[in-house]
C-alpha cells in the first residue's frame, strides 16, 4: 500500500471554520481507511492488473504463492508448504516437481541465516527420506527449491530443508553448474519483477543408483523451467542439466519448455491459454536471459580442472 503523503504546503485562509471542515475530512478518511484496510495488521499488497494475468494469492508476508498455478501432477500427492509446492514421488522419494513464485521484492529482503535444519517432511503420506538415507552415500542433499531463493525470512528458509525438498547431486554439479543456474533465476527474478519456477529431476530415465535405507533414486538429469508472464515481454526457457560435472557454458543446456514437457509427461502450465502455451512453450530465446560471464568463465575454468585430475 502507498504511503499517506503529507501536504507541505501552506494553507490559505479560511479561518476555524474552514479548519474544521478540513479536519473533519481528515478524520473521516482516516476512519474509513482504518475499517476498510485494517491498518495495523498486514494488508493484502496491490497488484497491477496488467501484472495479474492469473490468479494469484498473497500470505500475511506479502509473499506470491502460486496457489493456482501448479503443473500437472503424475503422482497425485501434490504437498503445499508456505511458500512453495511440489508433486511427491514416494517411489523415488523426491518430488517430481516443486513451484514457487519468485519476486523481486523477496530477494532485496535482507538475507535471514541459512539453517540447516535437515529433516524429514510431515507431509509426506508414506514417510519421506532420511538424513541417514544420504549419509556416506557420496552424494550431496540437493535442493530443488533453493535455500537461497526463500531467504527473506526464517520460515522460509527452514522449509527448504526438508528432505522432500532434496534429490541425490553429484557434489560438484550441485557447487557448480547447477548452482549458477540456479544463482541466474535470481538475477532474472530481479529483472523481470516476478517469475514462475519450476524444477525437479528427471524420473522418467536414467535412474544412476538408489541410496540409503529408503532406496532414494539418484537421477541422472535435472531440469529447470523459467517462465515471465509480465507484460511487455512474456518468455520462458528451460534447462536439462546432466548430473555431473558441468564443463559447457550455461545456455548450452537450455532448451523449450515442450521438449522438458516431453521428457517428463508434465504439463508445466496447464492454467495457460492452449494458444499462448504454444507460443511461450515452443521457443525460446537465451539473449533475453542474462548471464553473469565472469562467474560462468571461473565455473567453467574450475570444472575442467576437477576434471582432469
Amino acid at each position: 500500500m502507498a504511503k499517506l503523503r503529507r501536504n507541505h504546503d501552506k494553507a490559505s485562509g479560511g479561518g476555524l471554520l474552514s479548519k474544521s471542515v478540513v479536519f473533519a475530512g481528515i478524520l473521516g478518511l482516516l476512519t474509513y481507511l482504518f475499517s476498510t484496510f485494517n491498518l495495523g495488521e498486514t494488508s493484502e499488497p496491490i497488484v497491477d492488473e496488467k501484472d495479474k494475468k492469473i490468479e494469484i494469492e498473497f500470505d500475511g508476508d506479502g509473499y506470491v504463492l502460486p496457489t493456482d498455478f501448479f503443473p500437472t501432477s503424475t503422482t497425485g500427492q501434490i504437498i503445499k508448504h508456505t511458500y512453495y509446492a511440489m508433486s511427491y514421488n514416494e517411489e523415488h522419494e523426491q518430488p517430481e516437481w516443486v513451484a514457487y513464485e519468485l519476486t523481486k521484492e523477496s530477494i532485496r529482503i535482507k538475507n535471514v541465516p541459512r539453517s540447516g535444519d535437515f529433516r524429514p517432511d510431515p507431509k509426506v503420506r508414506k514417510a519421506s527420506a532420511v538424513k541417514n538415507d544420504y549419509r556416506g552415500s557420496g552424494y550431496d542433499r540437493g535442493h530443488l527449491v533453493p535455500a537461497g531463493d526463500m531467504a527473506f525470512n526464517e520460515k522460509a528458509m527452514s522449509e527448504t530443508f526438508y528432505l522432500s525438498n532434496m534429490s541425490p547431486q553429484i557434489r560438484n554439479f550441485n557447487s557448480g553448474v547447477w548452482r549458477q543456474l540456479e544463482e541466474s533465476v535470481r538475477d532474472w527474478a530481479w529483472d523481470n519483477k516476478h517469475i514462475y519456477v519450476i524444477s525437479g529431476p528427471v524420473l522418467t530415465r536414467g535412474i544412476l543408483d538408489k541410496i540409503g535405507p529408503n532406496k532414494v533414486s539418484v537421477p541422472e538429469e535435472y531440469y529447470k523451467v523459467i517462465l515471465d508472464y509480465t507484460q511487455p515481454s512474456l518468455k520462458g526457457i528451460a534447462f536439462l542439466m546432466p548430473n555431473e560435472i558441468g564443463t559447457l557454458p550455461m545456455m548450452d543446456y537450455a532448451l523449450s519448455i515442450d521438449e522438458v514437457e516431453e521428457i517428463t509427461g508434465i504439463d508445466f502450465f496447464p492454467q495457460i491459454d492452449v494458444e499462448e502455451q504454444a507460443k511461450l512453450e515452443s521457443k525460446y530465446d537465451v539473449r533475453s536471459w542474462r548471464v553473469d560471464g565472469n562467474k560462468e568463465r571461473a565455473r567453467i575454468e574450475k570444472a575442467k580442472q576437477l576434471k582432469n585430475n
